[in-house]
């Protein structure tokens, strides 16, 4: 008896009934048998020896694959597990993934610092230089509660992920041994670059009630030279951190009294002023209309959008019950803006109706998962969202993918557009969602070249296109989205009256540019290492005056750049070091000033990228901010 499993190119492989990956490799050729490590069944990396079943989607993974450093990582948080063994006995093994990164193992019963992580690396490197083989064993139910009878976690995984078995997979390698599915490679050899990262705690399963554990983070890739870049763009983002960066400028701070919820002072503040204004300006390109809507309400509100059932069952919404009514603060924006669109009678004359609000929202995130700027509990969106009919959906979101592109090149991102499509727990009936991911797939091909897939990420009430952005050390980052919603307007109950004088639903888009404004800051923070454009700075210009005596016409100058972020340096420092100051703390431009300045009416000017020149007019230099500020240039220009 045989089976059919489908390949990548859509065609129709035989093979027989209880076939493995490995084997259908193999009959597709020797070369690729031989060459197999892991397969993807329906969208899931599994081992080789999984056994296909009828109408599979099959990948076959080789070390040329994508998915094939996924595998080695997963190995090397076993190799790290052997090391750990090796120097600590009694250490519990909980769980080790891989991750876009490289692994985490959690574990408990040992304490590790910073010199015992060193000595399991050494360890780890002996192990790898040992060449072990990675072998699969299936053993019984039985055996494997034994092997772990003084390991409750590993009883937990074998009790919950592992029932409903008689045999149970195994992982060895050496004197090794552990609890996994799989894949891994065929030798610990094949890791060419480990690394271990950094310890940190974790709760197990996730579960702040649980147990604290020890995770520690590592990497692995095939070559050493491959760990090496990604150890210094490592070391290079540890130097754009946002959160080293806000402290160095003053920007905000994020107090313990107030987990997840960001404090702007005064310099974060004019930064975060800036980049409301120039949503503003897109928002009015693009028509909205700005609105502002409470964070406090019935939950009763949510429950009308679907919004309560797929936030507050997962827990992300605060909510509680005063005076037998149940309440919470907003998750998002939609519901808000749909009372207002839903406040007054509406024609197919007054659509497009379009809502805008930097709206505050809250989300109750774990607090292990809290990072700084990049993910908090309260943020504030630049949201916005268009009630529409649908001969208007194509021309809109390619409006608005425009104004996308736009931005983002402003800002010197690489932009990257990802349609994701109907998750599992989607809400609305199955036609609805085809014609939506249809409406906004004909866009994305109208409007850009190339865009990603990913199936079942879409929000619950439609499909929707992620705008994901890379930095400048290449790293990526998902901020605005673009979502066409068929479903939130009749869960509402929202209606207009068509040209047949009958009454129709709209179609909602739902559009946040940014994103978040806080994790946009943080992202935009470390893009640009806290050296601003100069429309962003929150200084823009630093006077230095050589000596208190050159003071009055420091004054004179800045009152002459009053439409500018000017600061005087007053202090009674030498010149030398009132230029490092201004370096250090990333102003734009500084005019330093002495006698022979005073006495000509010139001034001096000197970029944070060192560059200096004298005998300039102060309306040459206003002139030049004005453009530089007009054009949004990324750099100070003035003297390049």
């Amino acid at each position: 008896m045989s089976i059919q499993v489908e390949l990548p190119d859509g065609s129709k492989l035989e093979v027989g009934e209880n076939a493995t990956v490995e084997d259908a490799a193999y009959e597709i050729g020797e070369g690729l048998g031989n060459d197999t490590v892991a397969g993807v069944v329906n969208g899931d990396l599994v081992a080789k020896e999984h056994v296909l079943s009828q109408d599979d989607q099959l990948v076959i993974v080789t070390d040329q694959s994508e998915e094939y450093l996924e595998v080695l990582r997963h190995s090397a948080a076993h190799v790290f597990a052997q090391a750990l063994k090796r120097k600590f006995p009694d250490a519990k093994l909980t769980i080790g993934p891989w991750t876009s990164e490289g692994f985490y193992y959690d574990i408990a019963n040992v304490e590790l610092d910073q010199e015992d992580l060193e000595e399991i690396e050494e360890e780890a490197h002996n192990i790898i230089e040992e060449d072990l083989d990675i072998e699969r064993k299936e053993v019984s139910r039985e055996d494997a509660e034994e092997f772990y009878e003084d390991n409750r976690f590993k009883q937990e995984i074998l009790d919950q992920e592992a029932a409903g078995g008689d045999k149970i997979s195994f992982y060895e390698q050496g004197e090794f041994r552990d609890l996994c599915k799989g894949p891994h490679v065929e030798s610990t050899g094949e890791i060419g670059g480990f690394k271990l990262l950094e310890i940190a705690g974790a709760y197990w399963r996730g579960d702040e009630e649980n147990e604290m554990l020890t995770r520690v983070y590592g990497t692995a890739f095939p070559t050493e030279e491959e760990l090496e870049e990604f150890l210094e763009q490592r070391r290079e983002a540890e130097k754009r951190d946002h959160r080293r960066i806000g402290e160095e400028m003053n920007l905000f701070s994020i107090p313990d009294f107030a987990p997840g919820g960001p404090h702007y002072h005064r310099a974060g503040m004019v930064i975060r002023r800036e980049l409301e204004e120039y949503i503003r300006g897109k928002n009015e390109e693009l028509g909205y209309e700005e609105v502002w809507t409470p964070e406090l309400n019935k939950a009763e509100l949510w429950k009308k959008t679907g919004h309560y059932e797929a936030f507050k069952e997962d827990g992300e919404m605060f909510a509680w019950e005063q005076d037998d009514t149940e309440y919470g603060l907003k998750p998002m924006n939609c519901a808000n803006h749909s009372h207002i669109f839903h406040s007054d009678k509406r024609s197919y004359r007054e659509l497009p109706i379009k809502l805008s609000e930097f709206g505050t929202v809250n989300r109750n995130e774990q607090s292990g998962e809290l990072s700084g700027l990049l993910r908090v509990r309260t943020m504030t969106q630049d949201d916005g969202h268009a009630y529409i009919r649908k001969d208007q959906i194509g021309e809109e979101v390619r409006k608005h993918l425009e104004i996308i592109i736009e931005m983002y090149e402003d800002f010197g991102f690489e932009v990257n557009f990802i349609l994701e499509t109907k998750p599992e727990k989607a809400q609305g009936p199955d036609e609805l969602w085809e014609e939506a991911e249809n409406a906004l797939k004909n866009a994305l091909d109208e409007t850009v070249d190339v865009y990603e897939v990913k199936p079942e990420e879409g929000a619950f009430y439609g499909p929707k296109i992620g705008v994901e952005v890379e930095d400048a050390i290449g790293r990526e980052w998902q901020l605005g989205t673009v979502q066409l919603d068929f479903v939130i307007p009749r869960n509402y109950g929202l209606k207009y009256v068509g040209k047949d004088n009958r009454e129709h639903y709209p179609v909602m888009i739902h559009r946040a540019i940014l994103g978040s404004i806080e994790r946009f800051m943080g992202v935009m923070i470390e893009h640009f290492a806290g050296n601003f454009p100069l429309w962003l700075a929150p200084e823009q210009v630093r006077i230095l005056p050589v000596s208190d005596e050159n003071l009055d016409y420091a004054r004179e100058l800045k009152e002459e750049l009053g439409n500018f972020r000017v600061e005087i340096e007053d202090r009674s420092w030498t010149v030398g070091k009132k230029i490092q100051a201004a370096h250090d703390d990333r102003v734009p431009y500084m005019i330093i000033v002495g006698d022979d300045e005073a006495s000509e009416g010139t001034i001096s000017v000197r970029d944070r990228e060192e560059n200096e020149d004298r005998g300039f007019t102060v309306e040459e230099f206003r002139e030049h901010l004005k453009e530089e500020v007009a054009e949004k240039r990324l750099e100070p220009d003035f003297l390049g």
